[in-house]
């Protein structure tokens, strides 16, 4: 008798006197199906939510970690902040306002003029160039004089209570034997309440 015949020949009613072979293999069958049964009606659902879980638990523990660095370094980073504070407001008062740009232009032309410098041209641009917190404005400048002379203009205006930068510098000798040179000065000013609103409403 082979083996279908004999599963054939089972009495459902009595599952006792099925042969161990028959009764081992039944029970494994209904073993998995219910655990496969289990996995799709119910744990699969909880597995993923468990794994969800355990990502997230890594993530907390990353933030935890970089949380703990930063209280222990509180007291650091508290003088830091104010470190850079005091910077910025020593930087912030080499900018000046927008009523003190035409003083300022002024102290531009009168370090020139005293070093004998002669102004050929000083001509402010039409408009600034506005960025988050500042505006640009270039001035064209043009100036005669000696080597020494210039050079001293130069470090004048490096000294200067304000910001200002001389760019795309060039010096070439005139028919009289004096130098011209000819720059573009960069003043700074810090933009105004109004204007900071205006360039952070623009920016969004």
């Amino acid at each position: 008798m082979n083996f279908i015949e004999e599963i054939n020949q089972l009495n459902t009613q009595d599952p006792g006197s099925w042969p161990l072979v028959i009764k081992a293999s039944s029970l494994a069958i209904l073993f998995v199906a219910i655990v496969t049964g289990g996995y799709f009606l119910d744990w699969q659902e909880q597995w993923e939510s468990l794994e969800q879980v355990k990502a997230e638990e890594i993530k907390l523990k990353e933030t935890y970690m970089v949380k703990k660095k930063d209280a222990v370094n509180l007291d650091i980073l508290r003088q830091q902040l104010k470190d850079i504070e005091l910077s910025l407001g020593a930087l912030l008062k080499q900018l000046p306002h927008k009523s003190e740009m035409d003083a300022l232009l002024i102290d531009i032309n009168h370090a020139g003029l005293g070093r004998g410098l002669q102004f050929e041209l000083f001509k402010p641009a039409a408009s600034e160039t506005i960025s988050e917190f500042y505006a640009e404005l270039p001035i064209t400048v043009r100036v005669t004089g000696n080597y020494h002379d210039i050079g001293a203009f130069a470090s004048d205006i490096s000294q200067l209570p304000r910001i200002v930068t001389l760019n795309n510098i060039s010096i070439a000798p005139d028919k009289n034997g004096e130098l011209i040179m000819n720059a573009t000065a960069k003043t700074f000013r810090y933009l105004d309440e109004e204007e900071t609103a205006k360039q952070k409403k623009g920016g969004k």
